[in-house]
Formats: C-alpha cells, structure tokens, sequence
C-alpha cells in the first residue's frame, strides 16, 4: 500500500486528498474568500497560504508527511508537452513561478508539491496537465498562418478513462481508437489513437461547443463586428468567451444542474439550451468519426455534466451509430492523479522530465 497525497488547486479553492494506492482515506475541498486572495498580487505569491490549507488539512485528519510514497499536483500552464507524469524539478518550477506560458491557480501545484515532497523525502510529480500537446500536424492548420490551433483541454480525466475503458475491453490504451468527451465548465472532445490525442477543441480559447462558462466556437466574422464596435475592452470579450460565456451568456448560471432542473420542470426554453448543448456536443464527436477514418471502439462521456442521464442520453441518440457509447461520469481528478503515479510506481509508464 503506498500512501499519495494529492494537490489540486483552483481558482478560489484548493482541493486536497489522501489516497491510499487508489483508495481515498481523506479529502477536503477548502475555499478561500476573495479577501483572502486579493492581497497577492501574482498567483504563485498565494503559494503560502494555500500550503497552510494544506497543513490544516493534514493535522485535522492526523495525517503525517512521512511514509509518504509521493505528492502529486495537478499540472498548470507549462510548454506544451507529451502525455505522462512528469517530475517536478528545477525547470519546471521556474517557468511555474514565472507564469512564463501563462497564470492559472493549477501552476501552484507542483510549487506546493515540490515544498511539501521535500519535507517528506519522496518525489513531487505532476500528471497530464491541460497543456499536454499530441496533435498530429494536419490538425494544427486553422485557415491562418498566424493562428495555429492549440491543444488545451482536460487531459487529466480524458487519458484516465480511456485507460480505464482500455482496460476493461482488455487491451492496452494505445491500441485503442476512442472519442471522449469531458463534460464540465468546459467541454473538450478528443481523438485518441495511438495512446496518444491526435485532435482536439481548444477547451479553453473558444473553440468546440458551447458549456457552462465557455462559447464555444462562434461565427468570426460577427464576433471580429462586435470586438470592433466599441462597445467591449478585450479584457471584457475574453471574458465572454471564457467564463461568461455558454450557459452564463444565456440563463445567468454556470450551473447546468439548476438549468437542466428547468427544462423537466417544463421550461421550453431551458430545455431547447439543453438540446442545443447536447447538440453540438454531438456534432463535435461526430467529427472525429472522420479523424478516426470510421473506425471508432468506444465513445466515452465524462465529466460532471455527464452525471445527467437526459444530457447523456440526447448525446447518444445521435452519436450512438458511430460506436458503443460509455458514460464515465465525474471529474474524477484526484482518483486520476494517484493512477498516473501508480502507474509510474508498477513500472507501467516511465518517469518523465520536464525540459526548460
């Protein structure tokens, strides 16, 4: 039994657990005020108090450092990299701390698992970040030189449930040709062939369906008319694309819970929002029946939205064709993390280094 603790922090919380092997013994999600954050002015200056929160957590559970086999984060915004767990080493705290390829709260991961890894005397690794990058290179083009499309997307629960359906079909990951789609706040749909994600919407940018929080992609030309009207900052624009976007722009919730509650209490409205998501969700999967060139194993949904039986449902009606349809609901983040060490710890994946 090796004992991990796991560190996964978010904008306004830090989610932390204790598995054992795969087994939760603990877990907390703590938030943290507004107040409390405001005072830092870059996110990795938060990196003390959220260390705090982490030693709360283990003193309330008598939980001890040592005897532990690893800390595993999760991964921020790094150079685009391969799939796999990494090491977190000298390189890659520095372009953490830097934001040197951009700011988001998960780069605090492996900074606070690196301090609390040192304490303990075992490895800090981080595994599958949002940028891991396995596009094929015909994928890349987007129309415009200038704009390649890139690969930002929930790498960390599509790779662990298409191991886990790999292996319940009884074959090995990269023999498998799967579509998964993760359904949360964001929604990526990818194509895995080979082990690796050959094509996928960038979750984050704008590109894919509509979500929660997110538009998706949405016609250039009058979204260049309305960027140019006047009426908007580009800071206000990115924020329509990303974070008030989907279901904010349309019902003012990113909860597609209370909207999904609307639509069976008999709201047509929010029952057309919930066909249209589940609708381009659809075509999105669609699409790399062409990537795949047809041959197609399993089609996977994930994520939190795919805890709604009626959301999965519409979606399979219309995919359903292309292949078996299984549903792997949950964000399932930290159960993710303890198998990309695990695996590493067994000698099923290697140990990879991240380069400057």
């Amino acid at each position: 039994m090796r004992r991990l603790l796991l560190i996964n922090p978010g904008s306004t919380s830090t989610k932390i657990a204790s598995y054992e092997d795969e087994r939760e013994a603990a877990a907390a999600s703590i938030e943290h005020a507004a107040a409390e954050l405001a005072p830092f002015p870059r996110i990795a200056d938060q990196a003390p108090l959220r260390l705090a929160a982490i030693r709360s957590f283990l003193a309330g559970n008598g939980l001890a450092l040592a005897g532990l086999a690893a800390v595993v984060a999760r991964g921020g915004l790094l150079r685009p990299i391969s799939g796999g767990t990494y090491r977190v080493g000298e390189a890659m705290l520095a372009d953490l701390a830097a934001a040197r390829w951009g700011e988001h709260a998960s780069n605090l991961g492996a900074i606070l698992a690196h301090g609390l890894a040192a304490e303990a005397g075992c490895p800090a690794c981080i595994v599958d970040p949002v940028v891991v990058d396995e596009l094929a290179d015909i994928a890349r083009f987007s129309g415009m030189p200038d704009i390649p499309r890139r690969s930002i997307f929930h790498a960390l629960n599509q790779k662990s449930v298409a191991r886990e359906v790999a292996a319940r079909l009884g074959r090995p990951y990269g023999d498998c040709r799967f579509i998964v789609a993760h359904l949360g706040g964001g929604i990526s749909v990818g194509a895995h062939a080979g082990g690796r994600v050959i094509d996928v919407n960038n979750a984050l940018d704008g590109d894919g369906p509509f979500s929660p929080e997110r538009s998706g992609g949405v016609p250039a030309g009058q979204l260049i008319d309305l960027c140019f009207s006047g009426k908007h900052t580009q800071a206000a624009m990115r924020r329509r694309v990303t974070g008030q976007g989907g279901l904010v722009a349309y019902r003012g919730t990113n909860r597609f819970t209370e909207v999904a509650a609307a639509a069976r209490a008999g709201d047509a409205e929010a029952a057309l929002l919930c066909d249209a998501m589940a609708y381009q969700v659809a075509q999105e999967i669609a699409k790399h029946g062409a990537t795949l060139e047809g041959r197609v194993d399993r089609i996977i949904l994930t994520g939190g939205m795919a805890n709604d039986q009626d959301l999965t449902g519409r979606i399979s009606r219309r995919v359903s064709f292309l292949a078996p349809v299984e549903v792997v609901p949950g964000e399932r983040e930290m159960l993710s993390l303890a198998r990309g060490f695990l695996a590493v710890a067994d000698g099923r994946e290697p140990l990879l280094e991240y380069g400057s």
